[in-house]
């Protein structure tokens, strides 16, 4: 199925529907909820999921787990997915919060298939297979670290949200307790009780999951680690690495498989 409101087919009496959605360049998805459980696949472009717990930025290649009934909203940047809406007693291990996860040869390979399936697929046969065979692949996933918490206390949440548009990786805890008129030890402790991380972990994080946005519409590496307020490409790359286990240049462009894949589907 592909660009069909997920409400024209939730009813139907299977566990696995997939939608293929085209969207224009930076839209906005408003807040909004699903009866299923989602998965959202990124084929091109980047994602920004935001939800009342936090913001999750997906690269091309990869996706993120949407429980059921989570209200959320999405930017996309030159974006194409493919999600796969899923009920709730199929997958009672879903995650309770957003994940950002991989997304194997196999499994992109099953999601790009199941798009092309009769929303009423046979319940036996080799549509119902490849169902069974996403179900079984989706509990093997590897969560990415590719979310930022926020913070519940509005005052602290504004300036996290604020910061996020625009991040700099040496902002000064001082200025943020100017704004709050508090000191850096009760900065400290809302940040550690509010979010799980240290001032400094924070936003080291939103800069580096900031930047992939920027690195998928292929701007210089150097650019962006100056316009992050890194000292030196080196630096922001070692701030890349540690987060994310890989360089840069691994979350720049998808593979080639992913490109033919892509192509193929396209093509139909």
């Amino acid at each position: 199925m592909r660009d069909i409101p997920v409400a024209k087919v939730d009813d139907l009496d299977r566990a696995v529907l997939a939608i293929g959605t085209d969207y224009p360049h930076d839209h906005l998805l408003v807040w909004h909820e699903h009866r299923r459980a989602q998965v959202l696949y990124a084929a091109t472009g980047v994602m920004r999921v935001e939800t009342a717990d936090g913001s999750w930025t997906i690269p091309t290649a990869r996706a993120v787990l949407i429980p059921p009934l989570t209200r959320h909203q999405v930017t996309m940047t030159g974006v194409s997915t493919r999600s796969l809406y899923l009920e709730p007693t199929a997958v009672p291990w879903f995650p309770a919060h957003c994940q950002a996860v991989d997304v194997s040869a196999l499994l992109r390979e099953l999601i790009l298939e199941a798009v092309e399936m009769e929303p009423r697929y046979p319940e036996h046969g080799r549509d119902a297979a490849v169902a069974a065979l996403l179900l079984h692949e989706l509990r093997n996933l590897a969560p990415l670290p590719l979310d930022v918490p926020l913070p519940s206390d509005p005052r602290l949440r504004d300036l996290c949200e604020a910061f996020l548009q625009r991040p700099d990786i040496h902002d000064p805890p001082a200025r943020w307790c100017a704004a709050l008129n508090i000191s850096e030890r009760t900065l400290a402790r809302l940040f550690q009780r509010g979010t799980g991380l240290s001032f400094s972990q924070w936003r080291q994080r939103a800069c580096v999951l900031h930047s992939l946005q920027h690195l998928a519409t292929g701007t210089p590496i150097t650019r962006i680690a100056t316009t992050l307020g890194y000292d030196n490409p080196a630096a922001f790359t070692a701030a890349f690495r540690k987060l994310l286990g890989q360089p840069p240049t691994t979350y720049r462009n998808f593979s080639t498989a992913d490109r033919r894949a892509l192509g193929q589907w396209m093509s139909h």
